[in-house]
């Protein structure tokens, strides 16, 4: 392409009027141009047009590698035709790498281009940080020349600097310190007049949108920059984190229709970025986060993951994002854990190894901060220990809410959920009815399990660890093995004399309390009488309570009967009960089932579960699986 016209143009500020006499090739286009101009403002020209000129007699110069390309050295041209060029932060950078590779220098003339283009961009374009941030943007066109003139490194400190000031400190209206300066209604004062523009509180993260239209190479360096200048490491994590939302769509997937994506232009890896160009940025701001817990949200690192798994990056990124979320697990949402399952094998909807791997990282951190310690609960439920217990009792919480979750998965095998279960540690869980209602569905989606393998899963949860409305479940619950609603009927007895023991110490205590109280001054006889109508109503309770006990003598006696008939063992010196109770573990005498006075039973009826675990036992007899009947009530749902 030849581009004539640029005679004409220059042929209008050219005081000679002769006709061009050199032509400069630069890539696909030409300039024809005039020699003294050029020869008199660059070395480098003055002696290629002087070698020109030996062998032809229209001269013509080739450039193939000036910095800028033929846009640029369509400036340097005017500039060297005398025409006033005015430099901006988006061409100052170009103009300055060209002007040192003609060899402008002050020997070709006062005020030349190269000494001009460092004026501009030490007394303009550093002050500024827009103009220093576009200034750097324009490096990536000829990054090995602004390179080696600094020009990258002096941006990149001029923008760090910035970063870690507040930016009051450096905007219009000029800024006093604390603050602005206002007039009496509120709007900015600017050397004493009233601007009308109200001040405007900057949050820290001023900068994130600006940094992000940066080259991934250069970011990088601004980033190490900025952490050596001491900028916090959460304001930095959430830079990169902004600079990874913006170039990967897989973390923006809510992302509004209406915003561009021109933005990703400025940016090496292209619009939009290839899935290659995506897995080594992945890979790169995977480097950039601190590795410290809490500086990123565990939403935006389980979005990484998931990312890193589409994409198939290297698997020592995988692993250290899998790290990451191990060691903030606590404040992860159920959502996040329900990863789809990326491999080829499909063996199971969600990858259920992965949340494994982050749970052994969680337990392995956990152990290493001496987290690890003995918990309890009080009567309203809530956890007694250490605030440390607090995140791995949410974790465990966390897991069993997930276990419920990928329990109905057909293709789930029962060690896979067996070592997920079994990796929480015993005392992480206060409770047990989250693992139970796990366990339940599992039970219930896999109904071709044997017995032997029923009885294994259910040994995960701890019988003494289920309140009061999960026993009642779990005591009609069909699915379960025997062996287990035997255990889950022991302790549910259990609760109940416990919770009962302690009503009647209440109630003994309200009764000498009267009595101790009945001498004092009459003064106070008004509120002691009506006290005294509360007792005679807590003893009318106590006296329905003690009814209901002989109930519970009767149940617990008939259901000793019955078990001792479905043991099948002869009458020795030892009862039958007792042999069931080793069977099962019970450490506590049998003399604890029959009940005293003073012991509060449910208000349940004992022959019917009797009744319902003598069915079970004959169906058990006949078929080697139990049929899947009823359903969860409030502690699992069917």
């Amino acid at each position: 392409m030849v581009k004539d016209d640029i005679f004409n143009f220059f042929l209008k500020f050219c005081t000679t009027g002769l006709p061009s006499d050199i032509v400069v090739e630069v890539g696909e286009m030409s300039f024809h141009l005039h020699k003294f101009p050029l020869l008199s403002r660059s070395g480098v020209l003055e002696r290629l047009i002087a070698k020109a000129s030996e062998s032809e007699e229209e001269s013509a110069v080739k450039f193939h590698d000036i910095p800028g390309g033929a846009k640029t050295f369509e400036l340097v041209a005017k500039f060297c035709y005398g025409v006033k060029l005015e430099l901006t932060a988006s061409n100052v950078v170009c103009l300055w790498c060209a002007a040192e590779h003609l060899e402008m220098t002050e020997e070709y003339g006062e005020g030349n281009l190269i000494s001009q283009a460092e004026t501009f961009f030490n007394q303009v374009v550093l002050r500024s940080w827009k103009d220093s941030m576009r200034a750097l943007q324009t490096c990536d066109d000829v990054l090995d020349k602004a390179e080696e003139l600094h020009i990258v490194k002096r941006c990149i400190e001029s923008l760090a600097a910035k970063a870690s000031t507040d930016p009051n400190l450096f905007g219009w209206p000029v800024l006093e310190r604390g603050g602005p300066l206002q007039s009496p209604g509120g709007s900015v004062l600017w050397n004493g007049i009233s601007t009308g523009a109200r001040p405007k509180n900057t949050s820290l993260d001023w900068w994130y949108e600006d940094v992000a239209n940066l080259s991934l190479p250069i970011y990088k360096r601004l980033i190490a920059v900025m952490e050596s200048r001491g900028i916090r490491l959460e304001i930095i994590a959430g830079s990169v984190a902004f600079y990874a939302k913006m170039y990967l769509p897989g973390l923006n997937r809510r992302k509004v229709s209406g915003e561009s994506g021109t933005r990703l232009a400025p940016v090496a890896l292209g619009s939009p970025p290839s899935e290659e160009d995506q897995k080594i940025l992945l890979e790169e701001i995977d480097k950039l986060l601190p590795m410290q817990k809490g500086l990123v949200q565990t939403k935006f690192l389980f979005g990484l993951l998931r990312t890193a798994m589409i994409l198939r990056v290297n698997p020592s990124c995988i692993s250290s994002l899998e790290k990451r979320i191990g060691m903030q697990l606590d404040q992860a949402a159920l959502e996040d854990l329900l990863m789809p399952n990326f491999s080829y094998s499909m063996e199971t909807l969600y990858n259920v190894d992965c949340v494994q791997r982050i749970l052994d990282h969680f337990l392995a951190m956990d152990q290493v901060t001496g987290g690890a310690s003995p918990c309890s609960i009080d009567d309203d439920g809530q956890l007694i220990g250490s605030p440390s217990l607090t995140p791995i009792t949410m974790v465990a919480k966390l897991i069993d809410g997930y276990l419920a979750e990928v329990a109905p998965d057909v293709n789930l095998k029962l060690p896979k959920f067996q070592a997920l279960a079994a990796a929480v540690p015993e005392y992480a869980r206060p409770l047990d009815d989250g693992l139970y209602r796990a366990i339940d569905i599992y039970l219930k989606s896999h109904p071709w399990l044997v017995e032997s393998d029923r009885e294994q899963l259910c040994r995960l949860m701890d019988c003494q660890k289920l309140s009061l409305e999960a026993c009642t479940h779990a005591a009609q619950n069909e699915r379960l093995p025997i062996r287990i609603i035997v255990q889950v009927l022991f302790f549910e007895q259990l609760q109940l004399r416990t919770s009962i023991a302690g009503c009647f110490l209440v109630s003994d205590n309200l009764d000498g309390s009267r009595n101790l109280r009945s001498g004092l001054v009459g003064s106070n006889e008004g509120g002691w009488a009506s006290a005294v109508k509360e007792n005679q109503v807590l003893k009318v309770g106590m006296d329905n309570m003690r009814m209901r006990v002989s109930e519970l003598e009767k149940e617990c006696s008939n259901m000793r009967q019955e078990i001792e008939k479905l043991g099948g063992k002869a009458k020795g010196s030892t009862s039958a009960w007792g042999a069931v109770s080793k069977k099962l573990g019970f450490k506590v005498k049998s003399q604890m089932c029959s009940a005293q006075e003073g012991s509060v039973s449910k208000q349940n009826n004992g022959n019917n579960k009797v009744e319902k675990l003598k069915d079970r036992h004959v169906k058990h007899n006949r078929s080697s699986s139990i049929s899947d009947k009823g359903s969860v009530s409030s502690i699992v749902p069917s």
